[in-house]
This record gives C-alpha cells, structure tokens and sequence, in this order.
C-alpha cells in the first residue's frame, strides 16, 4: 500500500521525538511505501535532512511557509464564489465552526487560482468588512485586516497545492497537516488517520497567550483559527491514535467523536539499551552527581528555568553536574540566551553536549530532567526509563502517566513529577534524588520495569500494521465488489 505521511515542522528536517516515531514507523513497516509530505516554516532547509531515508521512501514532497512571500497578486479581481462559500471565509476569520467542504470545494475546483490575487481581491475585501462589522469594530480595520490576511494566506497557500494520490492519508498532527489530510480524504475519498502526539491546538493557543506578536483581540482571533483548523482535522479523520488517555479525553472534549480515537503508546527498541551499565553501578561511584537532560535547545523545552533550577540544586549539592544533551543549532538565538543565562548566574558545570549518541552519555548519569511545557509521549523519558534512569518531569502530556504509571499498573513511580516552571519544586526533586542513592535506583528500576512491558517499539509497531492492514483489506473488499459488477 502507498501511504502519504503528513509532516508539520519536523520529519526529516529536524530531529526531535514526531521526528523519532516516523523514522521507527517508516523503517519498520517496510512492506508499505510511504511518500512523505513535509510542511517547513523556511525554504533554506529544503533537502536538508537530518535522517537517512529508508528504502521505501519513494517520495519527499517539501513546502515551506516563507514561499508564499515570493508569490504576487493584483489588486481589484472578482470571484464567482457561492453564497455558501463566502460565509464560511467569514465564519473562518470570526471564529465560528465552519463546513471545510466548501472551502476544498473553492480551492480544488480552481475558484481561487491565485491565493495572493484572492487576499486582494474586492470579494474578500466584502468578506472582511462584514466580518469586521459584525465582531471586530472596537480595534482599527488596517491592523484587523493585516492580521486576517496574514491568518489566512499560509492555509490557501498550503491548500492550493495537490497531494499525491495514496491509499491511506496519515497525518501526524491536527494543524496544518491535519487540514491538509482532510482535504485529501474530500478529494480522493481514501482514508485518513491522525496521530495526535499533542494537542496542537492547546500548543498554538499557549503559544499565542504568550506572544508578542498578537495582542489583545488578535489573540483571541488567532486561537480560535486554529481551534477552527483542528476541528476540521477531527471531523474529517477516520481515525485519531493518540499516545496516552489524558490525550483521548482532551480529545474528545474538543468535539471529536470517541468512537473514532484509539490509544497507541510510542514504543522504543528496549534491546539498544541493554549494554547500559546497571544503575547499581553508578550508585557505588563516589564523586559527582550527573544530571541530564535529552532535548533540542528550544524554547518550548524551557531550557532557562531547568538552568535555574540547576542553580539552586549547586548551592545545595555543590558535587552536581548537568549535561544538555541535544542538538543547539535548531534556535541559535534561545541557545545564547541560555549562555547568557548560565554567566549572569555564575552557574558552573553545565556542559551543552551538541547532537550525540545519548547512549554514549546516559550510562554516567544518576538523574534525567525533563522541563518542557508542552509535551505528548517524550521519547526521551522512555529512553531514560530504559536505561533503568530516575527523572524528574513537569506535568505535561503524558509524562505523569509514564513516570506514575495508568490505573496503577503495579510498577511503582519511576520519577518525580512537579508543575510547569516551578524552579522551586523542580529543583527540590533534585535535590532529594541527588541525596538518596536508594531511591534513585528503585525508581529507576521501577521505570525500566514499565518500559519493558508496556512501551515497546515491538507493540507500537505492530498497532499501526495491523490499522494499516484493516484499510487494505476494506480497500481490497470494495475493488472486488466494483469487479463484480464490471462484470
């Protein structure tokens, strides 16, 4: 089977755990080919890899979002767009839920030809205004106008281009790759699946509370864009498999229906691990205390409160270590606000290891941090577990269900577990970890035990074969019966 897989912001480009689970996903599921749809935001990474493609990659369509500066319009055109078509663009720009059909109707039956000639066109000069009129009077039209445009011109943009025809559309997040794959499942009537990691749209709305770039109702307006997007992902889906249970209820609390959502846990190759020294080892070594932590240097990993918080745990545990084992080059300017950080604190002992083996460096460390805060199923805690590491994690995603364990599995805590940029707390669980060698190896031990029987990339695997092979089969069913009354 020809499957399209729909990338937003990672895969192959940047490394980074959706990364992680379509290489797994791709390489172990050789009887299939996938052609890989990957959505950038810069142009300068076209065909810049950071993954040597398996061999049943036959495709690699790349789109970048900067493209869209290079296209041109003029001014003044008029559309024939139906009465239909008209109150969903308005709906889409007040934030009300709208019918995605008629916008794939517009864009695939070549309405707008040209998004950049549509965006300046007397038509959606009249949508806007209406729009304006009716919610958005209080702030000046130029700014709401500009906001719009620019809202709306990277989803036409992207929706302008066709996919290539496949026998299963999988989109590995709601957003853009979600509407994206929605607008394939309208076209060509094949399957679609999502695989939510997290939810893209609590992780665009934090974002934009957070921003400097929306202010006051712009805010509102963007997150209920992409609260609009999302929907549209969730109606559209044949399926959505998501990573953990807080996830599925999310979900569902969202609007997508619960019939349709199938917990599938990310799964590593617990085997890479077992040349991993037992952590009885390095309770036994005397001298420093190595913490780490296994992530990209981006700001959604909240680096500088982890440094922070390793401040605190040095005036205490003055033998400690840190490691940031990671790639540094995805956002150079957060990584010299990070170096920055590090001598306005005077913070000693923090190494930035770069992209390496994190085997090479996990078997000397006695504690694994994770500050992210936004996560899904980190591979990163999966990896430590295995490597029989303790860790402390904010609550996000999934990591109290991994570190804590579902319905009390019987496995014990294989961590601590503290709130979102809370220096204080996480330092504190350092702290108490970094004193108490016993405890460490129980809760390390206690996490390899979970990983082992429930996070393997043998299962996982085998979730999304046996998905794949249910749409293959239907799809085998309904050519036998067209055949039959060909005949």
């Amino acid at each position: 089977m020809k499957i399209c897989l729909l990338i937003e912001g990672s895969y192959p480009h940047v490394t980074g755990g959706v990364s992680t689970w379509a290489h797994m996903l791709i390489k172990n599921l050789s009887e299939h080919e996938f052609t890989i749809f990957s959505i950038g935001a810069e142009e300068k990474y076209r065909g810049s890899f950071k993954y040597e493609l398996p061999g049943n990659v036959s495709e690699v369509k790349e789109m970048f979002l900067d493209e869209m500066l290079k296209s041109k319009g003029n001014y003044g055109r008029k559309y024939t767009l139906s009465k239909d078509m008209a109150v969903n663009l308005k709906r889409l720009i007040t934030g009300e839920r709208i019918c995605w059909d008629q916008i794939f109707r517009a864009i695939s039956e070549n309405r707008i030809r040209n998004e950049m000639d549509f965006f300046m066109s007397i038509n959606f000069f009249d949508i806007i205004s209406d729009a304006y009129e009716e919610k958005y009077s209080g702030v000046p039209f130029t700014e709401f106008f500009w906001t719009v445009r620019s809202m709306l011109v990277p989803l036409f943009f992207l929706l302008g281009n066709r996919l290539p025809k496949a026998d299963i559309y999988h989109s590995a997040a709601t957003g853009y790759s979600g509407i994206f794959g929605s607008m394939a499942k309208f076209l060509y009537k094949k399957p679609f699946i999502i695989t939510e990691h997290g939810i893209y749209s609590r992780e665009r709305e934090e974002e934009i509370i957070k921003s400097s770039w929306a202010k006051g109702h712009f805010k509102d307006m963007w997150i209920k864009f992409f609260y609009n997007v999302c929907n549209g992902a969730y109606e559209y889906a044949d399926r959505v498999l998501t990573l953990f249970e807080k996830n599925m209820q999310i979900e569902i609390g969202l609007g997508c229906l619960p019939e349709k959502i199938e917990v599938v846990p990310n799964g590593i190759d617990i085997s890479s691990f077992k040349d991993i020294p037992d952590i009885k080892n390095s309770i036994s070594q005397q001298g420093s205390i190595n913490i780490a932590t296994v992530t990209r240097v981006v700001p959604i990993k909240d680096i500088k409160t982890m440094l922070q918080s390793f401040n605190r745990v040095h005036r205490e545990v003055p033998n400690a270590r840190f490691f940031v084992i990671g790639p540094t080059d995805e956002d150079e300017q957060y990584y010299e606000e990070c170096r920055r950080l590090i001598n306005r604190l005077g913070l000693k002992g923090v190494t930035f290891t770069g992209k390496v083996d994190v085997k090479n460096y996990i078997r000397n460390i006695d504690i694994m941090v994770l500050t992210s805060i936004s996560e899904g199923q980190p591979f990163a805690i999966l990896e430590g577990m295995a490597a029989a590491k303790p860790f402390v994690s904010t609550d996000v995603g999934g990591c109290r269900e991994l570190l804590y364990g579902r319905h009390d599995d019987g496995f014990g805590n294989a961590g601590i577990v503290v709130p979102v940029m809370d220096i204080e707390k996480i330092s504190d669980a350092i702290i108490k970890l970094s004193k108490n060698p016993l405890l460490r190896r129980k809760m390390g031990l206690s996490g390899q035990s979970r990983v082992s029987a429930l996070y393997t990339f043998e299962k996982c695997v085998k979730s999304y074969r046996d998905v794949y092979s249910l749409y293959e089969k239907e799809s085998h069913l309904r050519k036998a019966v067209h055949g039959r009354y060909r005949i």
